[in-house]
């Protein structure tokens, strides 16, 4: 796992002192530095949350391009989701969003009394990769359950691989980037927990929780609280680039720079979607327009998307699924810009292998998506 140096800055704001706040107008010529965070409020379903979680795959299905990186459920909480009524007396499911209609819970604290699920974790893969070298400032806002315990340790972390780790214990192998350093003391109200740091390594994926044991991390229990654990109310996650932006290095294997002649078939590198899904994933788009530009910089070359699958499944499944999978690059293409006679698709399932489908690591490479190249 690659860790960033720790910078961290905490601050919070409570509801009144943030509106408060003025704003000054974004210059005309600068350009809006954009969110890493796909779905950063939460409120975007894959599927209609209508009742509660107990396993981290429930979060995961449910919650669009978010997930569980172990086998803890964070909450979600919102519009025709029922909490059931033993949970709602302890007062879970009171606090409002802070923007839009949806929030998630984490509880954060309370292995050593015992609780089950007492570390929570979201995860979600970035629209790009970290910058080396890049200063990020980062951002979320937390409101804590009423009659919990407040801790600090509040932090996130960054990694270069998707977790799906089966425990329920604490992710104390990863490092945050920036994390509360004080008690984060919010019943009922909502507070910003925010920091910046510098990257050093390539990493997308982001991870928000907390980190330390309970051993090492403070905990302050209210006159009347009476839950023996901390849990919290996220939402509104940030990470952008802050300023000076870098220019990144083009590689010299980078797509929008390649040669390219008729006949070539090019893999693309990071292209994602949902286990037999047909939507493309927000980091998706980082690969394709480098392939965009690469057709600018060709504005007569045709090509040909090709979908392929591992073996697993039916062969007429996997034809309709690496047909939806390629159409949906190509969709994506034709939707900035490309002729739609510029570019086709065609979904050949398991029949091209390029490696053993026999083994996992066989199976991943054979799941892929390339362009051909027709005419130049």
């Amino acid at each position: 796992m690659k860790n960033s140096l720790l910078i961290f800055v905490f601050s919070i704001l409570g509801m009144n002192a943030f509106a408060q706040v003025s704003v000054t107008p974004t210059p005309k010529n600068k350009p809006v530095i954009e969110n890493l965070v796909p779905n950063e409020s939460f409120e975007r379903f894959s599927s209609t949350p209508i009742g509660w979680f107990y396993k981290g795959s429930h979060f995961t299905d449910v919650m669009k391009y978010w997930s569980s990186a172990t086998g803890t459920s964070p909450d979600v909480f919102g519009k025709n989701v029922r909490v059931p009524s033993q949970w709602a007396e302890k007062g879970f499911g009171g606090q409002t969003a802070r923007t839009g209609k949806t929030m998630v819970g984490i509880t954060v604290y309370g292995c050593e009394d015992g609780k089950p699920h007492c570390r929570e974790y979201l995860q979600i893969q970035m629209k790009e990769p970290l910058v080396i070298g890049q200063k990020y400032q980062v951002d979320f806002w937390v409101s804590q359950l009423p009659n919990s315990i407040s801790v600090n340790n509040l932090g996130m972390a960054f990694n270069d691989e998707y977790l799906e780790e089966k425990t329920e214990m604490v992710l104390d192998e990863l490092k945050p980037e920036v994390v509360a350093t004080n008690v984060v003391k919010a019943e009922g109200h909502w507070v910003k927990v925010s920091g910046s740091f510098t990257a050093k390594d390539e990493s997308d994926f982001l991870i928000i929780g907390n980190f330390f044991t309970d051993s090492m991390t403070t905990a302050n229990e209210a006159t009347s609280c009476n839950l023996k654990y901390a849990y919290y109310y996220v939402d509104d996650i940030s990470v952008k680039k802050a300023d000076p932006i870098i220019n990144v290095p083009i590689k010299k294997d980078d797509l929008c720079c390649l040669e390219v002649q008729k006949g070539d078939i090019i893999q693309l590198k990071d292209i994602f979607f949902d286990t037999n899904k047909a939507e493309l994933l927000p980091r998706s788009y980082f690969e394709l327009n480098k392939l965009l530009t690469l057709m600018n910089r060709y504005p007569t070359m045709v090509i040909r998307i090709n979908g392929h699958t591992d073996i697993l499944g039916g062969h007429d499944y996997n034809i309709g699924l690496s047909n939806r999978r390629s159409k949906a690059v190509a969709d994506y293409l034709i939707q900035h810009g490309i002729a739609t006679n510029r570019v086709t698709n065609k979904g050949y399932g398991s029949t091209s292998p390029i490696s053993d489908n026999e083994t996992i690591e066989g199976r991943q490479l054979n799941r892929r998506v390339e362009f051909e190249v027709i005419s130049n």
